[in-house]
């Protein structure tokens, strides 16, 4: 094998060993010996071992910030109540030139944490006049052009009147004549003569476009309020079933009999909404109505357009999420803080004085350990307070999570201490999903519990936990192999998804080929060239002489393990072979050139 071409001194650092063909690296493994700083930011920065952040410590000083900025009249109250140590809530925003953060703490842990940046589109929600392009039989659904890259996917179902949402009771029927003859009429069946290609129809994203599909949309529009939500062209008035207290359901049901809704409208009081006198509700319904004449304006317009935007991350987290249990909203930006003491006066004055200004010099995401408790939703492992491990795999057609006992710490008398690891296992699974934002099919892999109460127990604790979230959830049973399957709405892509692209390198498989691998192929590749040449005129006894360009990784394999095979190689079909190392090769790509000819071989 003369005339070796073999990588410069220069580019030895770039030589390494890799994995065996049927080994699957889980994430980069620190070398041998110490890289350089320079040999350092060429090599993928290493994923860093999953931290346990201690809750109780979290607690404690959540506790001490509700000593400081609770009112001395409500610790009183409390006091009285037995409620000294109730649960603190934080709403802490970070604004930024090019993101906007806000994060939920609940005790100083992180419950909630929401991203937006600057020019992204806010689609999920919006309503847009719309133009059916095609109809697909097959599918049951329609195509509509909205006005974006993509044409909105609309199924038959979401233009039928939506049925009665069991999380809500109705309490006032307000359809009209017309709404009642068409909701006795229309079947799917009616829906292609109805909606003929080319009819103009006003429809609202209910889940934003995802990879290659378009945003899916429905016809039954919902405008949010503080709360209550207006349905334009539902007739059913209702209140939601989150308000349990049989006395203050009773008293909103006479409030919505009360409200002037305009026929054929629907309302649903919200959540928020509990405790509220009607003032609270007639403001409300007077602004979303307001909203909806600004769109039938819009609606005017020939072509198809946007008529309603949800409001950013900032007049949302005020609408959404500073109820009355929230304790606190620290903001670290005048502007920010600014308008939301605007917004809270329209909405909620006596909330105003829960607005504050952040002015110390640490940023408010470390001063409160909300960047440690970040960075563990872009891991795949995540670890439990008594030594296992949740571990968490997003794939294109669902979300894996594995539980691994580990480490773990508790007392190890059998059933007792995996029913324990999963029932933890459980509780940290349903906050990562709503941090991370997951959505679609959850498998989720416990570990096996023989007896049926204790998967019971384990069934009820993830039931629980996933009633805390706000996206629709489907949890079943655990199954006699310990697994678990769930689904959860999904209207937005993952976090994950937002702050990570696909590999540019290996296109999102997460693996490349072995250097054995690849000394495989080329062998192969080199033995298909000679059989195929030696059968050229002129080409029978002579010596053939290749070049070989590839990455040096690979070149390190062949002079190193498979140098023997490559000197038979040559004698065995009397050819000559070179090989230069080229570090912009892709790891698995090469190139064999003829060297009489200097063109390449295919």
């Amino acid at each position: 094998m003369p005339d070796q071409d073999y990588p410069a001194a220069d580019h030895a650092d770039e030589i390494y060993e890799g994995h065996e063909a049927n080994e699957t690296p889980t994430r980069p493994v620190a070398p041998a010996t110490p890289l350089s700083p320079e040999e350092q930011m060429r090599e993928a920065p290493l994923e860093p071992e999953p931290e346990l952040i201690d809750a109780g410590e979290l607690r404690d000083n959540a506790q001490l910030r509700a000593k400081k900025s609770r009112p001395l009249l409500q610790r009183i109250v409390n006091a009285f109540r037995g409620e000294e140590k109730r649960v603190y809530r934080e709403i802490i925003i970070n604004a930024e030139a090019l993101e906007k953060r806000v994060a939920l703490l609940v005790d100083g842990v992180l419950e909630k944490y929401e991203v937006e940046r600057a020019g992204e589109s806010r689609l999920v929600s919006a309503v847009f006049k719309g133009r059916i392009q095609n109809l697909e039989a097959g599918l049951k659904a329609a195509f509509v052009d909205i006005g974006l890259p993509k044409n909105a996917f609309l199924h038959y179902w979401d233009i039928l009147p939506a049925a009665n949402d069991s999380a809500v009771e109705i309490v006032r029927e307000n359809q009209s004549d017309e709404q009642r003859r068409r909701a006795e009429k229309i079947s799917l069946k009616d829906i292609p003569r109805l909606y003929p290609i080319g009819t103009d129809i006003v429809v609202q994203i209910t889940k934003t476009q995802i990879g290659t599909k378009g945003p899916r949309t429905t016809t039954n529009i919902a405008l949010p309020g503080r709360f209550i939500v207006l349905m334009p062209y539902s007739g059913g008035c209702g209140i939601s079933r989150k308000i349990e207290d049989r006395r203050e359901r009773e008293r909103l049901k006479t409030i919505l009999r009360d409200l002037t809704i305009p026929e054929g409208m629907g309302v649903i009081i919200r959540t928020a909404g509990e405790g509220k006198k009607i003032r609270y509700f007639i403001r409300d319904l007077h602004m979303l109505l307001k909203c909806w004449n600004e769109m039938q304006e819009k609606m005017k317009s020939p072509k198809p357009c946007m008529l309603y935007q949800e409001p950013d991350i900032i007049e949302r987290t005020i609408r959404d999420f500073l109820t009355e249990d929230i304790d606190r909203v620290l903001v670290d930006n005048d502007k920010d803080y600014e308008l939301m003491l605007r917004l809270v006066e329209e909405i909620s004055p006596q909330s105003r004085s829960k607005i504050q200004r952040y002015k110390e010099t640490v940023p408010i995401f470390e001063r409160y350990n909300i960047e440690r408790q970040i960075e563990q939703t872009f891991q795949r492992r995540v670890p439990l307070p008594s030594g296992g491990e949740i571990v968490i795999e997003e794939t294109e057609a669902l979300v894996a999570v594995d539980v691994n006992t580990g480490s773990h710490k508790g007392p190890k008398d059998g059933l007792n201490f995996i029913t324990q690891a999963n029932l933890e296992a459980a509780s940290e699974v349903a906050r990562q999903i709503r941090l991370r934002n997951i959505g679609g099919l959850i498998i989720l892999d416990f570990i096996d519990m023989k007896r049926p109460r204790d998967r019971q127990a384990v069934y009820m604790r993830m039931k629980q936990e996933m009633e805390k979230d706000k996206a629709k959830s489907h949890v079943l049973p655990i199954s006699a192999l310990g697994i678990m399957q769930m689904s959860r709405q999904r209207h937005e892509q993952s976090m994950t998804s937002g702050i990570y692209t696909g590999c540019p390198y290996c296109h999102g498989r997460g693996i490349v080929k072995s250097p054995r691998s690849m000394s495989v192929e080329i062998q192969r590749k080199l033995l298909s060239h000679v059989r195929r040449l030696r059968t050229l005129p002129g080409n029978v006894g002579r010596e053939l002489r290749f070049r070989v360009l590839l990455h040096p990784t690979n070149l390190e394999r062949l002079r190193t393990e498979d140098e023997r095979h490559l000197l038979d190689f040559e004698q065995a079909y009397h050819v000559s072979l070179a090989f230069r190392a080229d570090p912009t090769y892709h790891v698995e790509n090469f190139k064999i050139v003829d060297a009489d000819t200097g063109s390449e071989l295919r």
